[in-house]
């Protein structure tokens, strides 16, 4: 069945070239079409298309597909183009012209609009969840270790002195710009697109601020081109905020590859969460934080591959919109999973709290040396100068109470600050 049928047989060929894999990735969008559908026809009933014994039958079958998507068994068939179609149908099998009337006032371009702006409403609040329980997560491991002193890099070498507490606190607070992303947009998904039909509105009378009311939807896109210009715009404003995220994800991903390897130490996990070598016995390999490392790279491309794909398009509806699903829905499963499985990781996390006492890191303080030098009366040029040839003639040796002073200034975390900082931004 299509919605389109006019009664003669689309090339076999063509048909599965337009179709692709929409019927999988409808099953997403499954609840979302019957909950528009349940709307739309509500307002029909209103204006008199639908009769009462039309919606009280609407809406009785509508919960019965309700309860099959919840259950998993609902299935989108071969001989149906997408979620639209088999919805329809099964409306028209059990109700007959209630079932036909269901599409009046409605294009398959608003309708999947609205599907799209549903569910991903729906996607970007779960991932500002998920990232608030690593947040937490982070922010805990930040307490816990804050005392416990690890080398800061700067190219590489081998810089000033930086704690645990920092370098966890410092991925927290970097996750609530990931949030502010995430907040613009979920406000450009929160706008109701559905009445605008095929981007050009329709002649019947309906009410489109009671579809926006009935579906939770902020506010409506007014103008129906409008409406129909978002298509790729609020996916790519998805994908800008999904590439923030990994971009966090990422390196803080390559950090724990990095620390964990033999070469630092400075951390490590519990043999059951490695993986071995086939041919080395000794190999406890970083996988799980390789993987994440990968995926997040690679999402980081969501808002170019989105660009290339709706770039330079006239206003309209374009059947190039249709490629936009599989690339964001990719993106947003693999955030997801990336976030929960870096939370679950973290949560069995082992830290070396003697790193730190290695022989390589004793330059670390050689600041806190020039820093005290310039608080006995030297100028910073001539203290920097005095400690840095102590250094070249290697006559420079650490000062255990320069290193126990600054170990007390590493405590200081901000960790209350912060965690206030975020409940803001989810506060939106």
């Amino acid at each position: 069945m299509k919605l389109w049928d006019k009664g003669y047989q689309i090339e076999k060929a063509v048909e599965e070239f337009t179709v692709g894999n929409d019927r999988e990735l409808d099953l997403h969008l499954a609840k979302y079409d019957v909950q528009g559908s349940l709307a739309h026809a509500q307002i029909l009933h209103e204006i008199g298309i639908l009769t009462d014994n039309d919606i009280q039958g609407i809406e009785r079958e509508i919960k019965e597909i309700l309860v099959s998507i919840e259950q998993g068994t609902f299935t989108i068939e071969e001989n149906f183009e997408d979620v639209h179609s088999k919805v329809e149908h099964l409306l028209t099998e059990k109700l007959g012209d209630a079932g036909k009337k269901i599409h009046t006032a409605r294009s398959r371009n608003d309708q999947v609009l609205m599907d799209m702006h549903l569910f991903c409403k729906e996607e970007i609040k779960t991932i500002r969840a998920l990232i608030k329980q690593l947040f937490d997560r982070l922010i805990t491991l930040s307490e816990t270790h804050k005392e416990v002193l690890i080398p800061g890099y700067t190219h590489l070498q081998i810089a000033m002195p930086s704690s645990f507490g920092l370098w966890f606190g410092a991925y927290a607070e970097a996750l609530i710009d990931d949030i502010y992303f995430l907040n613009a947009a979920l406000k450009i998904a929160d706008q109701n697109p559905l009445g605008s039909a095929a981007g050009y509105g329709s002649s019947f009378p309906i009410n489109r601020t009671s579809t926006t009311h009935k579906m939770g939807f902020a506010t409506l896109k007014y103008n129906s081109v409008a409406a129909q210009m978002s298509r790729g715009k609020m996916e790519k404003s998805i994908s800008f905020a999904l590439a923030s995220t990994s971009g966090t994800l990422a390196k803080f991903a390559m950090d724990v590859c990095l620390y964990m390897s033999q070469n630092f130490g400075f951390l490590t996990f519990p043999a059951h969460l490695t993986t071995g070598s086939s041919i080395m016995p000794h190999k406890k390999n970083p996988d799980v934080f390789e993987l994440i490392r990968g995926k997040c790279n690679k999402i980081q491309a969501l808002p170019t591959e989105l660009t290339l794909l709706i770039n330079n398009l006239p206003s309209g509806y374009h059947r190039d919109f249709q490629l936009l699903k599989e690339s964001l829905f990719s993106g947003l499963f693999n955030v997801k999973s990336c976030l929960q499985i870096s939370e679950f990781m973290l949560q069995h996390i082992i830290i070396n709290k003697e790193a730190i006492n290695d022989k390589k890191y004793d330059y670390l303080y050689s600041v806190e040396v020039v820093n005290r030098e310039v608080q006995n009366g030297l100028s910073f040029r001539e203290a920097y100068q005095k400690v840095g040839q102590l250094i070249e003639a290697g006559q420079y040796s650490p000062d255990k109470d320069v290193n126990h002073t600054h170990e007390g200034s590493i405590g200081n975390l901000c960790n209350k600050e912060i965690e206030a900082k975020m409940d803001t931004a989810l506060a939106g």
